[in-house]
C-alpha cells in the first residue's frame, strides 16, 4: 500500500449536443466538434474506469451546454455532498440532476444558498485543507457557507484570490502526495504552499486516480515527461474539444471514494 490508494464512484455526465454554446471567458471562442467531444468523453470515462473507478452517470441535461462539467455543481467531502450555486446563472439548472445522483448514492446533502455563489472548480481539497478560489464564479458568501458546512468534518477552508483564471483548479491542482502543480501567476500564490510550475498551461491540471495514477491532458507533453520521471503513472487523455471551453481533466468528473460513502 502506497498511502494514496482509493477507489469508488466517479460521477460523470454526457456532453450536451449544445456543447459548442458553452461559456468562454478568458480565451477566444473556437469551433467545437460535438462528435469528437462525445468520443473524447467516452475515452476519458474508460480511462478513469481502468484505474478502478465505477462510473455513475448523472442524467444528461441537453438543455445546458456546460453540463458535462459535472465538477462545478458539486463538492464532495467524506459522506457530504454540497450542491453548489454556480456563479453563472445559466448553469444553475444543472444542479437538480446532480442532486438526484448523489441522493441515489445515499450521501448526505447540503447546499449553497443565495446570495452565495460557489463553483466546484474553485474548490481544491488537499488533506484536511480546502483551498477555495474567490473570483468571478465564487463569492465570499459562498465560501463562508462552505466553511460552515465543512467545519464539522474537521476541514479548514483557505481563501485564494484569483487573477486571470476561470477557477482555482484552472490554475492549480494537487498531486496525490499533496504537492501543488500549476501556474502561480494566475492566483494569489503567497496564500498557497509552494507550487511546482507546470511547463505548459495544460500541465497545470492533474486528476489523482488513486495509487500513483494521475490523469493528465494529452496536450501536456512536458508535464507528462516530468511526472513520469518522478515515478507517477501518467494516464494521458485527449480532451481538446473541452479545452476549447476552458475545461480541464478535473472538470469532467467528481470522484467519491468508497470510504467516504460508507459513512453515509
Amino acid at each position: 500500500m502506497d498511502g494514496y490508494t482509493y477507489h469508488g464512484v466517479a460521477l460523470m455526465r454526457r456532453p450536451s449536443p449544445r456543447l459548442a454554446e458553452g461559456i468562454v471567458t478568458h480565451i477566444p471562442r473556437t469551433p467545437v466538434d460535438p462528435v469528437l467531444a462525445a468520443r473524447q468523453y467516452t475515452i476519458y470515462q474508460e480511462t478513469v474506469a481502468s484505474a478502478g473507478w465505477r462510473v455513475h452517470e448523472v442524467d444528461p441535461a441537453p438543455e445546458h451546454p456546460d453540463s458535462v462539467f459535472v465538477e462545478d455543481p458539486l463538492v464532495v467531502c467524506e459522506d457530504l455532498a454540497v450542491l453548489t450555486r454556480p456563479g453563472a446563472e445559466t448553469r444553475r439548472g444543472e444542479v437538480e440532476g446532480v442532486e438526484e445522483a448523489v441522493r441515489a448514492l445515499g450521501m448526505r446533502v447540503a447546499r449553497i444558498e443565495a446570495p452565495g455563489t460557489l463553483d466546484g472548480g474553485d474548490v481544491l481539497q488537499v488533506g484536511d485543507t480546502v483551498y477555495t478560489g474567490v473570483g468571478a464564479r465564487t463569492n465570499e458568501e459562498g465560501v463562508v457557507q462552505l466553511e460552515q458546512l465543512l467545519a464539522p468534518l474537521g476541514r479548514k477552508v483557505h481563501r485564494v484570490a484569483l487573477g486571470r483564471a476561470l477557477h482555482l483548479k484552472s490554475a492549480v491542482t494537487a498531486l496525490p502526495d499533496g504537492s501543488l502543480v500549476g501556474l502561480p501567476e494566475l492566483v494569489d500564490a503567497p496564500s498557497l504552499p509552494p507550487i511546482r510550475r507546470a511547463p505548459e498551461e495544460s500541465g497545470a491540471h492533474v486528476l489523482p486516480l488513486g495509487g500513483r495514477d494521475v490523469l493528465v491532458s494529452a496536450a501536456a507533453h512536458e508535464t507528462i515527461r516530468g511526472l513520469t520521471s518522478d515515478h507517477w503513472r501518467v494516464l494521458p487523455v485527449d480532451i481538446s474539444e473541452f479545452e476549447r471551453l476552458e475545461a480541464c481533466v478535473t472538470c469532467l468528473s467528481v470522484l467519491i471514494p468508497d470510504g467516504a460513502r460508507s459513512r453515509a
